[in-house]
């Protein structure tokens, strides 16, 4: 399991059943949207507090960011 493919997975399925945009999210967020983006496609880590930020703008609490649903098939 690769942590960040998990969680910009993640990141990217709950954004997108809220029905935003990468950059309505980053409004939401207090982040920047070539932010939200790179994280999204996995060109950059990301911070505790800003992993806070993205669970409390997406309504969910923040351990299911990482959970591995993908790869729950495969074990």
């Amino acid at each position: 399991m690769d942590i960040k493919d998990v969680f910009s997975r993640n990141l990217k399925k709950y954004r997108t059943a809220l029905g935003l945009s990468q950059e309505k999210f980053a409004e939401k967020s207090k982040l920047h949207r070539t932010y939200i983006s790179a994280i999204e496609s996995k060109r950059r880590s990301i911070s505790l507090s800003n992993i806070q930020k993205i669970a409390d703008a997406l309504g969910i609490e923040t351990y299911k960011l990482f959970i591995d649903k993908e790869g729950d098939s495969n074990e």
